[in-house]
């Protein structure tokens, strides 16, 4: 999102393609890819690739589908100004500070576990490790627009790399063709109870997991409102997702599969350094451990930048405090930087006084934010695609396939995830603490209706691009709309 300053002017557009790119890697592979595989796996078996398919394929859709609002709709505010645009400023304000919310708490988390990795090799504190991993990025993110796409592209890089390497040698390795592999692994597919051997209902159970290891891709279309070219960035990241959950995921678990039979406890650890050293690569386990450092790092920079611009867009919209909306002359928004790591400090008090237990109570507490936000994009989609399609045809450069058909099967997929967790015992917590969190959202957007400015239901404009009143001619509720040849339009303030 395009953030501005008091004086108007534009944080500087500094993401390239390149960045675009990269920043869509580092958010779609993370730590639960390289440690939290192995658990699915140990659910689903060998069927984990399908698992993994099918999460993949809802992400994806998803995704698509808030490409085409991006581009076609330029809005400032990402998917926080679609669910504005559609279902009023209620939707804009709880959606937004829900996701304010989600990445403050995952910095928290984040900073967390990175702690505990360092923790394994120098002997501090948890909780002083945690204050200088959170320090250090806090740093990273203040600095720059810039320092933090080039951190991310470099932490996106050490990622792949170590993925592209895993694939070839453990490939390999599966099919009998590196030194001392003994012969093809494939048969761990179908030997050992089948390649279903839990049943496919354990399948399903294990798509809800695997579903929040791709959170994170979102993070490319607020990452475009401070790109030099936003639309064809967020069209070509959006485009390649696909691939890249294939390569990233679904073919590191396929050779996971194969490599390591499903059963073995093993998995319990990295599943990655599992496959290195049943290929005996030398100092495996400190490999991984460091490449799993990197994704938490990764995630934990991607997070802090992702909380600061979307409070920074709810000040522009009067939804937060306007103190937190200046910015310094490098277009960074330090306050709102600041107060998204309050969480992350209290975080580090907290394992200082209870060691051990803060992580998995952060992560809980947000466990099902992704999926709410995943419905209302689909939601949003499916009013806002409805009317760009009858009154601005021509911004469609990048459309959702089958509209609104698609949209349509995605969301039931959605809220199929959603049913399957109220009925497992093991996801209620996440469920109901996530849902919580959307009605106090409710709850404090009542209090600023009535203690605070009029909420605006105009969304907000992309400086060169989109005027607030063009994209509410485009795509909002208003009643007396008129749209030029070129897809401008003004709304005089009906609705």
């Amino acid at each position: 999102m395009a953030a501005q300053g008091e004086d108007g002017s534009g944080l500087t557009h500094v993401l390239r393609r390149r960045h675009m790119t990269l920043i869509a890697i580092g958010g779609s592979v993370g730590a639960g890819l390289f440690i939290g595989s192995g658990a699915v796996i140990q659910t689903a078996g060998p069927a984990a690739v399908v698992s993994y398919a099918l999460a993949g394929a809802l992400v994806f859709l998803t995704l698509r589908a808030l490409g085409e609002m991006v581009v076609s709709v330029p809005a400032g505010g990402s998917f926080s100004d679609y669910a504005r645009l559609a279902f009023g400023p209620r939707g804009g304000f709880t959606i937004g500070w829900v996701y304010w919310w989600m990445y403050a708490v995952l910095v928290a988390a984040e900073s967390v576990a990175g702690a505990t990795i360092v923790g394994q090799w120098v002997e501090v504190p948890g909780w002083a490790l945690a204050l200088v991993v959170l320090l250090s990025m806090t740093v990273a993110n203040l600095i720059s627009v810039r320092v933090f796409a080039e951190t991310e592209s470099f932490f996106s890089l050490v990622k792949v790399a170590t993925i592209v390497a895993f694939l070839v040698v453990g490939g390999l390795y599966a099919l009998g063709l590196w030194s001392g592999s003994g012969g093809s692994s494939v048969g761990n597919l179908w030997e050992l109870g089948g390649f279903a051997p839990q049943g496919w209902v354990a399948v399903l159970g294990a798509t809800v997991v695997v579903l929040f290891a791709f959170g994170g891709v979102e993070i490319i279309t607020i990452a475009a409102g401070e790109s030099a070219e936003p639309e064809r960035g967020v069209a070509s990241a959006i485009t390649n997702v696909l691939w890249r959950i294939g390569l990233f995921y679904v073919a590191s678990i396929l050779v996971v599969v194969m490599v390591v039979p499903w059963d073995s406890a093993r998995l319990d650890r990295s599943p990655f350094v599992v496959v290195m050293e049943t290929v005996g690569v030398p100092g495996a386990a400190l490999i991984m451990e460091i490449v799993v450092l990197v994704a938490v790092l990764s995630v934990l920079n991607a997070a802090m930048y992702t909380s600061s611009r979307m409070l920074f867009m709810l000040t522009r919209q009067g939804d937060a405090p306007r103190v937190l909306k200046g910015t310094n002359r490098r277009g960074v928004p330090v306050w709102a930087i600041l107060l998204g790591t309050v969480v992350g400090y209290a975080a580090v008090v907290a394992d200082y006084l209870f060691p051990g237990r803060v992580f998995g109570f952060l992560v809980a507490s947000i466990g099902a934010i992704l999926l709410v936000l995943f419905l209302v994009i689909c939601a949003s989609q499916l009013v806002v695609g409805a009317r760009v399609r009858r009154r601005a045809p021509e911004r469609l450069t990048l459309r959702m396939w089958a509209f609104p058909y698609l949209t349509w099967v995605t969301l039931l997929g959605l809220v199929a995830i959603f049913v399957a967790m109220a009925m497992l015992p093991e996801h209620r917590q996440a469920l109901w603490s996530s849902v919580g969190a959307v009605v106090v959202a409710l709850l404090i957007y009542e209090v600023r209706r009535r203690v605070g400015s009029e909420p605006s239901r105009l969304v907000l404009g992309v400086g060169g691009r989109a005027t607030p009143e063009e994209l509410d001619a485009i795509a909002g509720p208003g009643s007396a709309v008129v749209v030029g040849e070129e897809g401008g339009g003004h709304s005089p303030g009906a609705g």
